[in-house]
């Protein structure tokens, strides 16, 4: 399907997903997980347990893996044996093309966000990391905006930049991803999903690139 056939009104900005989409990250964060579950003596993550956990908040990633019985601890081995700012945060990198394309939305004056089950702290630190701040405006975080799958955050984009719904891609790779955009009545596009469906499916920044390119304003210099 081609840009216009989709973006009917013109395509007005562009929401981001963090993990998955803007950082390749899935690896990075099984080891934090898996490395809290060794301080306490407990098994690796299950691939069940994976999925739930790259789509989820840190909060209710570590509510679901560890036992009940263990959740006095969540706090002192993710302070002083398993610190992410400190053992996972230099793992992290932009996903390859990511950053030339969002140069050239720049470059185009569109508009772009950040839509994250990060908490804002964390997602703040990974934009400093890789000097992006200036992209994304706002930035919507699981502690600013009912965490994804909930559309609350995708809503507050649209609401801030003032413009229609169907002007506006989301771009994804969860079902919270999904659910969020569709709730909020914008187009998703499935980056890199395996089988998770989307008005767009691509598995790159080129090609989700070839399918906007007909609704691109004209770079400005």
């Amino acid at each position: 399907m081609t840009g216009h056939a989709l973006f009917a009104q013109g395509l007005a900005g562009v929401i981001f997903d963090c993990d998955g989409v803007m950082i390749d990250s899935r690896e990075s964060n099984n080891l934090f997980y898996n490395s809290v579950l060794a301080a306490l003596n407990l098994d690796p993550m299950t691939p069940e347990q994976e999925r739930y956990c790259f789509m989820s908040t840190a909060d209710q990633c570590l509510a679901h893996i560890v036992p009940p019985r263990l959740h006095g601890e969540i706090a002192r081995v993710t302070r002083d044996v398993v610190n992410y700012r400190r053992d996972i945060l230099p793992l992290l990198r932009l996903r390859e093309g990511f950053r030339d394309f969002v140069d050239d939305l720049r470059l185009r004056g569109v508009r772009m966000a950040v839509h994250t089950n990060r908490r804002h702290a964390g997602i703040q630190t990974v934009l400093d990391i890789f000097s992006l701040p200036s992209y994304f405006t706002p930035v919507v975080a699981a502690d600013t905006a009912a965490p994804k799958p909930s559309p609350e955050g995708t809503r507050h984009i649209c609401e801030v930049w003032g413009c229609a719904p169907e002007k506006v891609l989301f771009v994804g790779d969860s079902a919270h991803d999904k659910a969020a955009a569709e709730g909020a009545g914008v187009v998703f596009a499935a980056f890199d999903a395996g089988a998770l469906p989307g008005q767009i499916v691509v598995k790159n920044f080129v090609q989700l690139r070839a399918v906007i390119a007909d609704v691109l304003p004209a770079a400005t210099v």
